[in-house]
């Protein structure tokens, strides 16, 4: 039996888990997709593979079971020689990834378990399962397309393509014995001996997969965390990718930041701008060191806020970070996240106070080389220019983006700025 995988990536291993529909190459050309491992490869030698019966591994697979499937994530880790790893498991893998590490508890650092479930009667009527069954063997196109709909209901792409693309990652025969088997498994008597850290991230809406599944999963684990995704999109790369992505930086300790150009976002941007007020005064007076130190401290303070709020850094500024984020009110409660942080801490420390200004646009910039320019970005950065000292100061379209998410606006009228004709409306958001 010959399994294929691929390594993209350095660091500590991560192994992503997928258990059907799967194929190397294809998922790779997805919209996201690689943008999405992409950012994990930046800290981690990430393993994607093919369970048999799929894509790029043997097609002619005999043993079609729970026990075979996790045979094939065995071999994979034996072979590159891991004796740590990472489980990152999603829907259909969810069971494997779980199965093998109450076999292997010593080699399973964290598991990530990614709009999955214990139990797979739990997910849908026996009528559900035997009219997608016969779909899939009997008309795998119209199965195709039904699938690809429950799996991202809002996708902009061709069904009939994507459905295509299904059939060159598997046999109709195989698509269908899986699903089977797929309804069959239920692992929830290993659980309790799980006791490994685990993330258990899933979409509130996704059809694919219940939300409740995954409510149950993490209550039924000893050391678990819900982090429930916004959306119907079953798949973490899908609609807005950051608050998966973020999770999954405070759940495993490191910063997974991919930039802006890797994660695209439909429709409009908001741009964030911070800025260290005094910034060289605060060298002159204090000296290099400690004005390095300030600076750390406010990077610290904006990254971490970045992460728990699905904004993106686009880069370093100098003395201030620009980001980008899916949606306004997103950026706002972020900032405005930063400003509490900022204030909490000085006033718990007065000698390590600093303040920040913060200025925050909506469009749609240009990108380029990872980058963002044009005018949404050049009346972000002009409004973070005039806001005064721990102000949060945004354009009038950001707040109507926020009308009734729960936060307060104060008018702060008409400012002239360099490069603009008109005068430009801005606000200071005071939260809700």
């Amino acid at each position: 039996m010959n399994i294929a995988y691929d390594v993209h990536g350095s660091g500590p291993w991560l192994v992503y888990v997928r258990g059907w529909v799967s194929h190397l190459e294809l998922l790779w050309e997805r919209p996201n997709v690689r943008p999405w491992f992409e950012a994990l490869a930046e800290r981690y030698s990430v393993v994607r593979f093919d369970v048999r019966g799929n894509g790029l591994s043997d097609r002619d697979a005999p043993d079609l079971t729970l026990e075979g499937l996790v045979c094939d994530l065995e071999a994979v880790m034996d072979e590159l020689g891991m004796e740590h790893t990472i489980l990152y498991a999603v829907t259909f893998g969810g069971p494997i990834a779980m199965a093998y590490a109450a076999r292997h508890p010593e080699r399973v650092t964290h598991l990530v378990l990614d709009g999955t479930y214990a139990r797979g009667r739990d997910i849908a009527s026996p009528e559900r399962l035997k009219t997608y069954v016969d779909m899939l063997r009997n008309t795998p196109e119209v199965g195709g397309m039904a699938m690809s709909r429950a799996t991202n209901p809002s996708i902009h792409d061709n069904l009939f393509a994507r459905s295509q693309v299904t059939w060159k990652s598997i046999s109709s025969n195989v698509a269908a014995t899986l699903y089977e088997l797929g309804f069959s498994l239920d692992v929830t008597d290993l659980l309790p001996r799980l006791s490994m850290p685990a993330l258990v991230l899933h979409r509130r809406r996704s059809r694919a997969i219940p939300f409740e599944l995954g409510r149950r999963l993490a209550a039924a684990l000893p050391d678990a965390r819900l982090v429930p995704l916004e959306g119907e999109a079953h798949e973490p790369w899908d609609e807005d990718p950051g608050p998966g992505m973020a999770a999954l930086s405070q759940f495993l300790g490191v910063r997974l930041a991919p930039r802006i150009d890797r994660v695209r976002r439909p429709g409009a941007v908001t741009v964030l701008f911070t800025d260290l007020v005094d910034s060289t005064s605060l060298t002159q007076r204090l000296g290099d060191e400690r004005a390095q130190e300030i600076l750390r401290a406010h990077n610290l303070i904006v990254r971490r806020t970045l992460l728990e709020h699905g904004g993106t850094e686009v880069k370093h500024t100098g003395d201030g970070i620009m980001a980008a984020f899916g949606s306004a009110s997103q950026a706002v409660e972020a900032a405005l996240g930063m400003q509490a942080r900022i204030s909490r801490e000085g006033a718990e420390d007065p000698a390590k106070a600093f303040a920040v200004k913060v200025g925050i646009n909506a469009g749609e910039p240009l990108e380029e080389e990872q980058d963002l320019y044009g005018t949404a970005v050049q009346l972000a950065a002009r409004l973070c220019d005039c806001a005064a000292p721990g102000e949060v100061l945004v354009a009038a379209v950001v707040r109507d983006l926020c009308a009734g998410k729960g936060f307060t606006f104060r008018e702060r009228g008409m400012f002239e700025l360099k490069g603009f004709a008109e005068p430009i409306e801005a606000w200071a958001a005071i939260g809700g």
